[in-house]
């Protein structure tokens, strides 16, 4: 599976305001950059803390780009992805609203009656990891069902988790024009924060797009 890791973050390197409320940060040629790359893609993953901030549909926008993946044999859209440890994901998300295959994955310590109840709104759960989702085993799963190209589009505890465990294998980032601040504003990778062994990246792209800078670098040392 290769893993690609997208994300727009303000100039000093923040996904959000401190209320984590979505805001613009890249401009219309970085928007139509993610849907092609949604289109090229397998599965799009966010954690659950994106889809109660943002509520976002994951899905490509563009209908030629949908009818392309038909007639290659594709979905119209690729499948949604939500890492949820805290069991927070609600049954009436955007996620769940049958455009696309939807995977769930939960810890095992997820309660029945909330996987009962994603199940029955259409999601496919996996659970795997004692009290928190184990990324490495639920990839491996979604390779198993076809998963070839995952995009990952945030937020940072579950792109620190991916780096955590050695799973990325590509990261873009749009850097736009903006100032957020905030010491609790979230950036683009959260979680516990490397002290040592940090991810080594390879810088292999650095394009200027809108009004700001689209930086893509490879990841050495991915685990299989």
């Amino acid at each position: 599976m290769h893993v690609v890791v997208n994300a727009a973050m303000s100039a000093d390197g923040k996904l959000s305001t401190r209320r984590r409320e979505q805001i613009p940060i890249s401009g219309p040629d970085d928007f139509d950059r993610v849907d092609q790359l949604r289109a090229d893609s397998d599965a799009v993953m966010v954690g659950v803390g994106t889809v109660l901030a943002d509520d976002p549909s994951l899905t490509v926008d563009d209908p030629d780009r949908r009818e392309a993946r038909t007639e290659r044999g594709d979905p119209a859209n690729p499948a949604r992805v939500v890492a949820d440890s805290r069991i927070r994901t609600p049954p009436d998300a955007r996620v769940l609203d049958g455009s696309a295959e939807t995977y769930l994955l939960v810890s095992e310590a997820a309660p029945t009656d909330f996987i009962e109840e994603m199940e029955a709104a259409g999601a496919y759960v996996i659970a795997a990891g004692e009290d928190r989702v184990d990324l490495t085993t639920v990839l491996a799963k979604l390779e198993g069902e076809g998963v070839d190209q995952l995009m990952v589009e945030g937020g940072g505890e579950l792109i620190f988790g991916l780096f955590e465990e050695g799973l990325v294998d590509e990261l873009s980032v749009f850097v736009g024009p903006k100032i957020l601040g905030g010491r609790d504003a979230p950036t683009l990778a959260d979680g516990d924060g490397f002290v040592e062994d940090f991810p080594a990246l390879d810088l292999t792209g650095v394009e200027r797009l809108d009004d700001g800078v689209l930086l893509t670098w490879s990841v050495d040392g991915r685990t299989e």
